[in-house]
């Protein structure tokens, strides 16, 4: 049978200090371990049995006092556990005979908890499973103390930054940050201002660009005891920003490009862009109308519509509300051109105007000037034109005083001005200076795919203007495509206007085709009468050379390999003597 200093030395041998108190809180037993605890605080235990709970448990007494008074105390089922600066306490009714007759206080150091719980399975369960966490993360992680000294990093962190996480573990990071190994640090931000801080890190040893978020760690007491620090790789993200950026830029500048045919289809007056070539033709005045190029010419053969193109850039650009001067360089004289183009003075000279006159570069103002047939300009004319657009001012006739030459200039030309500067016609310098940029059009042969449009828009303006409803069939419209309209978009214009105003009939088919054999049979005509003349300019001059080096008539035709009356009968045609020993 247990006897009472049986169980006294069972309490003595336990590893936690047991005090209990009575219903007044004052002590009625401590073990050895609560002597020794208590001991090595300071605390006075000799003689203590009777004394007030307060003197020796300060924080735990006035807690027993307010369970003792609780109906689950009362009833033995209650229990408070809480903690102190250095100690873990439990609280438990004291029952004796069934009533409440005091409480018990357990005593703990919490280094003993933690050894404890460090050998429960769970414990090292819930140890393993976060450092593998911490380990795993993609992101790189760095926890430094309440210093800033680094306690971990983990995997991720020494890839990104090109560390060893053993050689890094007790440095302080401000260390770190003197020897250029970081060139920020998060940590020490939010050491100085106790919240959380996100930076760009540049790592030069990598090359990498890292997002870097520091977030304190608080105990508490509100004190912090932790950063840790987040990094996360951006340097393939900005990578794939700037790809979006470039691939979002390329597809408004489409978007634009397309917004601008769409919302010039009903402006363009004209300029019918089904085929490839032309699209691609009008994209580029698009472009250069956007650009704002000051200097633009623009090639084609006649008919082509290159004034009308002229027109379609000036509207297209920022200059679209200022003036369109248009001037057909090969109906004026060259007395004349430096009169037109650039004005004069009163009093210039004789026969100029009282007044004065503003030249057409002067009218222009800040908007287009077009020089059509810019290949018809004289010698001088060409030298003036050409000071003028170096130096970008001109000087009127008559005038000391240089004006600016503030408008765009669209020349134009079917001639091949590059033959035209071998035959010294042109002067090569100003060709350079025109064709800075270069927009070729297309003759209408070689753009099939624009004629049904071109057809159908030129029938409509027509029938509008002469109120009549003329059409043609799809079977005439074969027939057009066979055609070669060597007066290109012009001509199919006049052919057009033609038909409305003249044919009786609704269908223009017959009618039109009527004028097109004609002008094809034409064609044919002056193309056999050049090749007429071809022939016998060929023949005459075969025949001289035979005369050259024959000394008669059948030894010529031995020679060209005809009968000798042949011989005698060419050379009585084209005029020539025979040899002078002709038999």
């Amino acid at each position: 049978m247990t006897t009472h200093a049986d169980l006294l030395a069972i309490l003595d041998a336990a590893s936690y200090a047991v005090v209990a108190l009575d219903l007044n809180c004052r002590v009625l037993y401590l073990n050895k371990s609560a002597k020794l605890f208590l001991h090595k605080r300071g605390r006075y235990v000799e003689d203590c049995i009777g004394c007030d709970g307060d003197q020796i448990l300060p924080l735990a007494t006035p807690k027993v006092r307010k369970a003792l008074s609780t109906a689950e105390f009362k009833a033995g089922v209650g229990r408070i556990v809480d903690k102190g600066n250095q100690l873990f306490y439990e609280i438990t009714p004291l029952m004796q005979d069934g009533k409440l007759a005091g409480a018990v206080v357990s005593l703990q150091r919490p280094e003993r908890f933690e050894q404890m719980a460090c050998n429960l399975e769970t414990y090292q369960n819930l140890a393993l499973r976060l450092q593998t966490i911490f380990d795993s993360s993609s992101d790189g992680i760095w926890v430094s103390d309440e210093n800033g000294v680094v306690l971990d990093i983990n995997n991720a962190s020494e890839k990104l930054n090109g560390v060893n996480a053993a050689t890094l573990r007790g440095q302080n990071v401000r260390t770190l940050l003197e020897r250029g190994l970081i060139d920020d640090s998060v940590t020490m931000r939010v050491l100085q201002t106790k919240r959380q801080q996100t930076i760009i890190q540049n790592i030069k040893k990598t090359g990498r660009q890292l997002l870097v978020t520091g977030t304190p760690a608080f105990n508490d007491r509100g004190e912090l005891y932790l950063v840790v620090a987040n990094e996360r790789d951006i340097t393939d993200l900005n990578v794939l920003q700037e790809n979006l950026e470039q691939a979002r830029r390329a597809q408004e500048k489409v978007q634009r490009e397309l917004e601008g045919l769409t919302m010039l289809e009903y402006e363009r007056g004209g300029v019918v862009a089904e085929s490839k070539s032309m699209r691609r033709v009008l994209m580029t005045c698009l472009k250069l109308a956007q650009l704002e190029a000051t200097t633009l010419l623009l090639l084609g053969e006649s008919g082509t519509g290159k004034g009308l193109l002229a027109k379609f850039i000036h509207k297209s650009g920022p200059r679209q509300t200022k003036p369109f001067i248009s001037v057909n360089c090969a109906a004026l004289p060259d007395s004349l051109f430096e009169a037109e183009l650039f004005g004069y003075e009163k009093g210039a000279f004789t026969g100029a105007l009282e007044t004065g006159r503003v030249g057409l570069m002067e009218l222009a103002g800040d908007g287009t000037l077009f020089l059509d047939e810019v290949g018809e300009v004289s010698p001088s004319g060409q030298a003036k034109l050409l000071k003028a657009l170096d130096e970008r001012e001109f000087l009127p006739l008559g005038s000391s005083k240089p004006r600016p030459l503030e408008c765009n200039i669209i020349a134009a030309t079917n001639r091949d001005l590059k033959a035209m500067t071998e035959a010294k016609k042109f002067r090569e310098d100003l060709l350079y200076r025109l064709k800075t940029f270069t927009v070729s059009i297309p003759p209408l042969r070689e753009r099939r795919e624009d004629l049904f449009e071109l057809v159908t828009l030129l029938l409509k303006q027509n029938n509008e203007r002469y109120g009549t409803h003329k059409r043609i069939t799809p079977r005439f419209l074969d027939t057009l495509q066979q055609y070669p309209f060597p007066g290109n978009v012009r001509e199919l214009t006049g052919l057009i206007r033609q038909g409305v105003v003249m044919c009786d009939d609704v269908v223009l088919d017959d009618f039109l085709e009527d004028q097109i054999g004609s002008k094809a049979e034409q064609q044919d005509a002056e193309a056999a009468t050049s090749l007429t003349a071809a022939v016998d300019a060929v023949e005459r001059e075969m025949l001289i050379k035979a005369r050259a080096v024959c000394h008669g008539t059948r030894e010529m035709a031995t020679y060209l390999g005809i009968s000798q009356p042949t011989v005698v009968r060419k050379l009585r045609r084209h005029g020539i003597r025979p040899p002078r020993n002709a038999e």
